[in-house]
């Protein structure tokens, strides 16, 4: 009896690792974490197993999936030359498309203006976008119509940054937060889900950064750490205080990646600037830099990994480093290894298996990657073609990996041991 018991257990946590959704930027926590199925370290020898191909329009939009449904944003392009962005609604299983909602746009003196940014976030059978000229919306999940759309830039005074607005929006504690620059009071934005009014504004600059905000708690108490072009600060959920900032003036506003936090640190990286590690107090009230590096260690669209101690971030002039989060020692660079050097070298990292230093990676080049990452080095067991070139974040569900480029989003099944 106990061993039927124990197998019903293995069961139904299997299951619940294969059905897990892919709700949002970089997974289920929004953290590059996924806990999915153990996938093999060989290649089978006719290649990933195609399961679908769906054309569709231009974007930089990632991929999400709720509910055997693939949300994704595009640019159409209609007649006279007229701009539409594009929300996409597919089915997981055969790539057919239920819905689409589109909306005109104008990106005219916008720089990379061949579609939006951010990606579809899902939440309770709702749509959460927001497009690269300021467009907040919400939409029914299962049938594209619309609750709410708001033009944050109009309405709020979010000022556009160079390359479009492309953050894409947070769920927190029930609330929307989007990085939109709203003056004078905010740089974040807090929307009501349910209506998209205006709940609060906090964190004053200039304008909106790229990063979305990032949620840390010490204490019963709740900190949003948001980079912008300007600076680096923590908002306290609470009351909406700055309560800590460090300066750091970002080249051309581009505050990209979502800061991380682990050991205490919060870690950020640009080219131009390069890295900070900031070290907070326990109680998250006083903040200090611990190191910077402006030379060795310079990320920008990348989002770096943490494991045991140790970042895993692509460095601009050197491909993949390994470094020690506390101190910025440099392990090991992969000399573009992962994907190939380039003026902006990207790649979408995620933990599939963090106990063993396992990652699934999408470089520009549009190969998938399965690798391992450590202290020690980097190990590659193989490399698949799955897409064209493309920055656009990928999704993982199930057994199956979603991924788009500027013509079509495609669905392919994972090898598992």
């Amino acid at each position: 009896m106990k061993l039927i018991f124990n197998l019903l257990i293995i069961i139904f946590i299997t299951n619940q690792t294969l059905s897990a959704d892919w709700e949002r930027w970089r997974g289920p926590n929004g953290n590059g974490l996924w806990n999915g199925p153990q996938i093999s370290q060989k290649l089978p020898k006719a290649g990933l197993k195609r399961i679908w191909r769906t054309k569709i329009n231009p974007g930089y939009s990632g991929v999400s999936v709720s509910n055997g449904r693939v949300y994704l944003m595009d640019k159409e392009t209609g007649e006279e030359g007229k701009a539409y962005e594009r929300v996409v609604c597919l089915n997981a299983q055969n790539g057919d498309i239920i819905w689409k909602f589109l909306y005109p746009v104008n990106y005219k003196d916008m720089g990379y203006g061949k579609g939006p940014r951010a990606s579809v976030l899902i939440h309770k059978d709702k749509a959460f976008g927001f497009g690269a000229r300021g467009h907040a919306f919400s939409l029914d999940a299962r049938n594209g119509e619309k609750i709410w759309f708001r033009n944050l830039s109009l309405e709020e005074k979010g000022i556009l940054p160079i390359w479009g607005f492309s953050s894409t929006p947070e769920i927190i504690d029930g609330e929307i937060i989007y990085h939109a620059g709203c003056q004078p009071l905010g740089s974040i934005i807090s929307l009501s889900a349910d209506s998209g009014s205006t709940l609060w504004k906090a964190g004053k600059d200039d304008k909106a950064g790229y990063a979305p905000p990032l949620l840390i708690e010490s204490r019963e108490k709740k900190q949003l750490v948001c980079w912008g072009p300007n600076k680096i600060m923590g908002i306290c959920k609470e009351d909406k205080s700055i309560v800590w900032e460090i300066p750091y003036e970002v080249k051309y506003g581009v505050s990209i990646t979502k800061p991380i936090f682990h050991q205490s640190i919060v870690l950020v990286s640009g080219y131009w600037h390069g890295t900070r590690a900031i070290q907070l107090s326990e109680d998250l009230q006083k903040a200090k830099i611990l190191w910077s590096d402006e030379d060795n260690i310079r990320g920008l669209m990348s989002q770096a990994l943490y494991r045991k101690g140790t970042c895993f971030m692509l460095d601009r002039s050197n491909g993949l480093t390994s470094f020690e989060l506390r101190t910025g020692k440099i392990f090991w660079r992969d000399n573009h290894n992962l994907t190939t050097a380039d003026r902006n070298p990207q790649a979408s990292l995620v933990w599939v298996d963090q106990s063993k230093g396992e990652v699934l990676a999408l470089n520009a080049e549009g190969e998938l990657v399965f690798l391992n990452l450590n202290k020690d080095g980097y190990k590659e067991y193989w490399r698949e073609q799955v897409v064209a070139k493309t920055w656009a974040h990928p999704a993982y569900s199930g057994k199956y990996i979603y991924a788009r480029d500027d013509e079509s989003v495609v669905c392919y099944e994972l090898p598992l041991d």
